[in-house]
């Protein structure tokens, strides 16, 4: 019997949803000193900032909040530094993609092996 190994992957579509620095806090638990530093090491990136009365202020979308609970976890459970955490979080960031395109390999394999088949 062979052994079918899947994978499955989850894009988030782009939702429109913002989120400003008080609300990443609050929906990441943790301080906005904490987000400012992920920021800085670009763990995490703002949207576009929007001017609002003469100052800027960031706004983030639901891949950065979801990126947020991802090196938080991280963070706790494997006690990484925040240079570890971005550089863990790029490696896995890329391990992800490389599955994606293996699976789209796969399916592509399978449609000219069938295509081949019925000839």
């Amino acid at each position: 019997m062979a052994r079918k190994d899947s994978v499955l992957t989850v894009d988030v579509a782009d939702s429109g949803v913002t989120f400003s620095l008080r609300e990443m806090c609050e929906r990441g638990e943790c301080h906005a000193e904490m987000v400012l530093k992920m920021v800085s090491y670009g763990i995490i990136e703002p949207i576009e900032p929007v001017a609002s009365d003469a100052e800027q202020t960031w706004e983030f979308d639901l891949a950065a909040l979801m990126r947020l609970h991802k090196a938080i976890r991280l963070q706790r459970d494997l006690k990484l530094n925040l240079p570890g955490l971005a550089m863990s979080l790029d490696l896995l960031d890329e391990v992800e993609s490389m599955r994606r395109d293996i699976t789209r390999l796969r399916q592509q394999l399978r449609h000219l092996s069938r295509d081949q088949g019925g000839d």
